[in-house]
């Protein structure tokens, strides 16, 4: 099939069922300024030479500094730093306003936080279609193991975990070794073994993602919200979520009328029979508990939230 045929929303959409992680890639322009861009394209291509490469749209306000630079410096994000990505990847015109950096090599500036970082001198530019391909020779670079990578997956932030598959049955959880009786084992396990029973129930009976089911739970309560408003609840970027909007307005779920989305008469309708499977759902989970126990369990989790 040529590109020409792709329904490019769609073909966006089959793209993200690969999960990446989350850079920033910074440089200095012309003037001396420091320029920083949130980038998802970032990958390896060589050992020998040490050599990396990442991608830049042709529309991108900084193209120019990017592609003529000869340093350039890439900042791969922890989980806690979503609010990092945001800021980079918006239009603002002071990223640097709000984030620590200091000068690295060639004056690109490296960010104080990370969880690995690459400080790179331009190899090589390549035309990409509509993107700029920029391969960098790695000259320095640094990581830090006891900090989890921010991942980017079907357009909403995520992170890394072992995978059910590897840790199911591996721990009886009556017994008494440490894991069993760990809070944070526990409130995993449980998320992992319940999340994939539910998502696929959402997708067979009300046609959509996990991404969807959370635009359609919030705003059910609520009127209308804003882009800007709505993006931290659903954890998504407001320029992921406005694809994730627009694929629901094509599917008449919600009405986006400039910056606020709100629920369509039939976006209604699919949000309060999801929330019932979601609540029938949630009712197999705790059948095991007394009334009492699940009423205890959620306000106990509700006050470790608070705190």
């Amino acid at each position: 099939m040529s590109s020409d045929k792709f329904d490019i929303k769609d073909f966006r959409r089959a793209l993200s069922q690969f999960p990446t992680g989350v850079t920033v890639i910074t440089a200095l322009d012309d003037s001396g300024e420091p320029v920083g861009v949130t980038a998802s394209s970032f990958n390896s291509v060589s050992i020998d030479p040490p050599l990396i490469l990442w991608s830049i749209d042709k529309g991108a306000y900084s193209l120019d500094t990017f592609r003529d630079t000869e340093f350039f410096a890439v900042n791969v994000l922890g989980r806690d730093q979503v609010s990092t990505s945001n800021n980079f990847a918006s239009r603002g015109e002071d990223k640097f306003a709000n984030a620590s950096y200091s000068a690295g090599i060639g004056g690109a500036p490296v960010l104080d936080d990370y969880a690995a970082q690459f400080e790179c001198k331009t190899w090589a530019v390549y035309e990409g279609g509509d993107h700029l391909i920029l391969v960098g020779e790695v000259v320095d670079y640094r990581y830090n193991d006891g900090r989890e990578p921010l991942v980017f997956a079907r357009g909403s932030y995520a992170v890394s975990s072992t995978h059910p598959a590897m840790t199911k049955g591996q721990v009886d959880a009556s017994s008494n070794e440490f894991v069993s009786d760990y809070l944070l084992y526990l409130l995993r396990e449980t998320y992992n073994r319940y999340s994939q029973e539910l998502y696929p129930r959402l997708m067979s009976e009300g046609g959509v993602t996990p991404e969807e089911w959370r635009v359609l739970a919030i705003l059910a309560d609520q009127p209308s919200k804003r882009l800007a408003e709505l993006s931290p609840l659903v954890m998504q970027p407001e320029s992921a979520l406005r694809e994730t909007a627009d694929w629901m307005v094509g599917k008449g779920h919600v009405v986006l009328e400039g910056e606020s989305v709100s629920l369509s008469e039939n976006g209604q309708a699919l949000a309060e029979s999801l929330r019932s499977i979601a609540k029938q759902h949630e009712a197999e989970v705790i059948s095991s508990l007394s009334e009492e126990q699940a009423s205890m369990l959620k306000e106990s989790l509700r006050t470790i939230i608070r705190a």
